[in-house]
C-alpha cells in the first residue's frame, strides 16, 4: 500500500480512521466541455417488451442437464435465472433452495418470491425466522441449509430437494465463512443440481472442474461481461469541476497535473468540502440519485451534518411523505429516530452497520421507491443491499476488511461499481472519484482493467464442523471428504504443494480436534460420538464445547433473563471492554451467575488454550446488557450507559437468541435447560430488534 495511505492503529493491531471532522471549502458546480455528450446520454431508456439474453438462456438450458455456474455484472439479469429455474422445478412437482450470505438478503428475497410465487409456496429459514419451512420453495441462509445436510447424512435421509442455488457464490472464498459453502458443496446429494450466481468468481472455469469431479456430472459455467448500464468514470476536483477519468485508459491530463501539484505542495489532507456541495454537483449535471462510500460509521452519521439545505425540487405529489409514514406506522419506535428528521428535510440517509435493522430497512426502502438523493454508507451496502443508484461515489482506495485496512481488490471494486447504473431506469451509470488523503487515483485506474480475484478454498476444521461429520461419518470417511476438497483439488492444480500433502495437512488438524473430544469425553475409544458428543453436535455455534461443559455442570441460572444475560458472553467476538456503573445490590444475582459460569469453563479455556486451539477470553459487560433488556429495560437506556450501537446492540441480541435457539434443540435430552432457553429468548427478542 503507498505509504501515504498509511492509517493509525488500534491496540488490536488493525488500522482505524481518525473521527470524521469535515473542514470546508465552498464548490462550484462546473464540468468540463468534453463532458457534454456524456452527459446528453443521460436519461430512462426506451421501455421495450422483455427478451430473455443469451446467456440467460443458456443457463437455463444448463440446469436442466446438471450444476451450472452463472457469472454476470450486478443487474444484468441472475436474479431472473434463478426465479425461472425455480419455475421449471415447481412445475414438475420439486422442491427447491434458494441460499443468500445475509439474513437481510434473504428476508428480501423471501418477500420477493412470495408476490411472485405465493405466500403459501414460499418458507424462510434464517435461525432469526422461521416460517412455512416445507414450503416446495424455501429461502435461508447458507449455514441453514448446511446444518440441513447435517441432519440429513445423521439420519441417512436424502434431502428433500431438486435444486439449490447458492447466490452471492463467490462468498466461497470469504475468510471467515467461505467454509460452509464448500461443506454444501461437498455434502449436497449429487442427484440435487446446483446453480451458484455471482458478479464476481475469477476462476469460474476451475470451481466448475473441481465441480464436475466432484459430483460426477457436468458444470456448466456462463459467462456475461457486459454491463446491462455502462459506467462512465468521473473526476471531483476540489474547486467542484467534473472531470473524465480517463482518456485512452490513462488517467485524464488534467487530473494527473492536478495531482503532480498536490505533490509540490506536499499536502497530506486537502480541505474536505461539505457533502451537501457534492450533491448539489451531481444535482446540477442530474447524476442523482448516489451511493456515497465512506470508510467508517462515524463518517457516515457526520456526512448528514453537511447536507443541511432542503432538496429544491421536492414535489409535493411524490408519494415520499405518505410511503414513510406507511413505513413509521410499522416501526412506531422509529418515529424519534435521531436521523429522521434530516432524512425528512434533506432526503439523504446513512447507512451501516451502526444502525437498527429497521431503521436500515426504511432507507432501503425508501432509496428503493426513488424517494433520496444520496445515501452515505460503508461497504456492507455493496455487499449485503440489493438496490443501485445512478452514481456510486468513493473517497477510498482501500477497504477495511473485517481484520485490516487493505487496497481495493478487483472483487471488491467490482461489487461497489455493480451499484452504478439502474437497468430500464438509466442509459448510463456513473463513478464518481473524489481526491483525498486515502485515495489512490491510480490504483482505481488499474482496478478498472482488473478481474475480479480467484476464489480460494477456505475450509477448515471446527469443533462443531467435526462434531458433525462424526454423526453420520467415520474418521477415515471424513479423511476421504478431506481428499475431494477444493483445497486439495487447488493445490493439486497449481502445484502449490501436492494432493497428499494438502490432505494430510486437513487430516492432520482433523486428528488434534479428534484427540481433544476424545479427552473430553465427547468421542469413545471407538471413535464415535459419546451420549455427550451427540447433544453437543448440535449447538451449530462458535463455542460449543464452553456451551456444553455449561450444560453438562448445570451452571446455567433458572431465570430466563440471568439466562439469556450468560450467553450473551460466548457470542460476542469482539475485545471492547465496557465500564459500566456500580449496579450494587440489584445485580448481585447477575453477578453471581456470570461467577458461576466463568468458574465453570475456566478449566476448559485452559486446556483449549494448552492443546494449542484459540481460545478468546469472554468479556462479561455483555451480560449486563441482556439482562437489563431481558428485565423490560429501556433501549436508549441501556444504549446511553454501555456506549454501544444501536446496530451492535441488536446484533449482541439476535445472535444470543440464536444461541438460545440452538440449546432449546436439546429438548429432548436437556428439557428442563431448553425451556429455560426458550423463555429467555422470548424475553430479548422484541421491538426494535425484531421487525416485519
Amino acid at each position: 500500500m503507498p505509504q501515504h495511505l498509511a492509517r493509525e492503529k488500534t491496540v488490536r493491531g488493525h488500522r482505524k480512521p481518525k473521527p470524521f471532522r469535515p473542514r470546508h471549502s465552498r464548490m462550484v458546480p462546473d464540468a468540463e466541455p468534453v463532458l457534454k455528450g456524456t452527459f446528453a446520454r443521460i436519461g430512462r431508456p426506451e421501455t421495450i417488451p422483455f427478451q430473455a439474453d443469451a446467456f440467460q438462456l443458456r443457463a437455463l438450458e444448463a440446469i436442466r442437464d446438471g450444476d451450472c455456474i452463472v457469472t454476470a455484472p450486478t443487474g444484468s439479469g441472475k436474479t431472473w435465472i434463478a426465479e425461472e429455474a425455480i419455475r421449471m422445478i415447481a412445475a414438475a412437482g420439486g422442491r427447491c433452495w434458494y441460499t443468500s450470505p445475509l439474513k437481510a438478503l434473504s428476508n428480501a428475497k423471501y418477500a420477493e418470491f412470495s408476490k411472485i410465487f405465493g405466500a403459501d409456496r414460499v418458507g424462510i429459514l434464517t435461525g432469526d425466522v422461521k416460517d412455512n419451512p416445507d414450503a416446495p420453495i424455501i429461502v435461508g441462509t447458507t449455514e441453514i441449509l448446511r446444518n440441513q445436510l447435517y441432519d440429513a447424512m445423521h439420519r441417512g435421509e436424502d434431502l428433500n430437494c431438486q435444486l439449490v442455488i447458492l447466490d452471492e457464490a463467490h462468498y466461497l472464498g470469504d475468510r471467515d465463512r467461505g467454509v460452509v459453502w464448500e461443506e454444501i458443496m461437498i455434502y449436497l446429494p449429487v442427484r440435487i443440481n446446483l446453480l451458484l450466481l455471482s458478479a464476481t468468481i475469477g476462476n469460474a472455469g476451475e470451481i466448475a472442474d473441481w465441480l464436475s469431479k466432484l459430483r460426477g456430472k457436468p458444470c456448466f459455467v456462463v459467462v456475461e461481461d457486459k454491463r446491462p448500464v455502462p459506467l462512465y468514470p468521473l473526476f471531483l476536483h476540489p474547486s467542484g469541476r467534473l472531470m473524465p477519468y480517463l482518456e485512452k485508459n490513462r488517467l485524464f491530463g488534467k487530473i494527473t497535473s492536478f495531482l503532480d501539484l498536490q505533490k509540490e505542495r506536499r499536502k497530506r489532507h486537502e480541505p474536505f468540502p461539505r457533502f451537501g456541495d457534492i450533491i448539489e454537483v451531481l444535482r446540477t449535471f442530474q447524476l442523482l440519485p448516489a451511493i456515497f462510500f465512506l470508510k467508517s460509521r462515524a463518517e457516515c452519521d457526520g456526512a448528514l451534518k453537511t447536507c443541511h439545505t432542503a432538496r429544491p425540487d421536492d414535489g409535493q405529489n411524490d408519494g415520499f411523505h405518505y410511503d414513510l409514514e406507511d413505513l413509521l406506522a410499522r416501526y412506531p419506535y422509529l418515529e424519534g429516530h435521531r436521523q429522521l428528521p434530516s432524512l425528512e428535510r434533506t432526503r439523504v440517509a446513512a447507512h451501516h452497520g451502526g444502525q437498527l435493522p429497521a431503521w436500515k430497512n426504511i432507507v432501503e426502502n425508501m432509496m428503493k421507491k426513488g424517494h433520496l438523493d444520496a445515501i452515505f454508507a460503508t461497504s456492507t451496502v455493496a455487499a449485503g443491499v440489493n438496490y443501485p443508484a445512478r452514481t456510486i461515489v468513493m473517497f477510498n482506495s482501500d477497504l477495511f476488511n473485517g481484520h485490516e485496512f487493505s487496497p481495493l481488490s478487483g472483487t471488491e471494486f467490482h461489487q461497489m461499481t455493480g451499484r452504478a447504473g439502474r437497468r430500464g431506469i438509466d442509459k448510463i451509470g456513473f463513478l464518481l472519484i473524489v481526491p483525498g488523503r486515502f485515495m489512490d487515483p491510480v490504483h482505481v485506474r488499474n482496478l478498472f482493467f482488473k478481474e475480479p480475484e480467484d476464489i480460494q478454498s477456505q475450509i477448515r476444521n471446527d469443533f462443531s464442523m467435526v462434531l458433525n461429520l462424526l454423526l453420520s461419518q467415520t474418521p477415515e470417511g471424513i479423511r476421504e471428504i478431506f481428499e475431494h476438497s477444493l483445497a486439495v483439488y487447488q493445490h493439486s492444480l497449481h502445484r502449490k504443494r501436492t494432493t497428499a500433502e494438502t490432505g494430510a495437512g486437513l487430516w492432520n488438524d482433523f486428528l488434534r480436534y479428534l484427540n481433544f473430544l476424545k479427552a473430553e469425553g465427547f468421542v469413545d475409544k471407538r471413535e464415535r460420538l459419546t451420549e455427550s458428543g451427540l447433544w453437543a453436535a448440535r449447538l451449530r455455534l462458535d463455542q460449543p464445547l464452553l456451551i456444553g461443559e455449561c450444560i453438562k455442570q448445570r451452571s446455567f441460572p433458572e431465570d430466563p433473563a440471568l439466562m439469556a444475560a450468560v450467553v450473551a458472553p460466548f457470542i460476542y467476538d469482539g475485545d471492547q471492554e465496557v465500564t459500566l456503573k456500580d449496579t450494587g445490590k440489584r445485580f448481585r444475582r447477575l453477578n453471581e451467575a456470570c461467577r458461576r459460569v466463568s468458574t465453570t469453563v475456566r478449566p476448559l479455556l485452559k486446556r483449549l488454550e494448552e492443546a494449542g486451539f484459540p481460545a478468546r477470553p469472554l468479556y462479561f459487560w455483555p451480560s449486563w446488557v441482556l439482562y437489563e433488556w431481558a428485565k423490560g429495560g429501556d433501549w436508549d437506556d441501556i444504549i446511553a450507559q454501555a456506549g454501544i450501537a444501536d446496530g451492535d446492540m441488536a446484533m449482541l441480541v439476535l445472535r444470543t437468541a440464536d444461541n438460545l435457539r440452538q440449546i432449546m434443540s436439546l429438548k429432548d435430552i436437556h428439557p428442563d435447560i431448553a425451556e429455560r432457553a426458550e423463555r429467555a429468548r422470548d424475553s430479548i427478542l422484541r421491538e426494535p430488534v425484531t421487525f416485519e
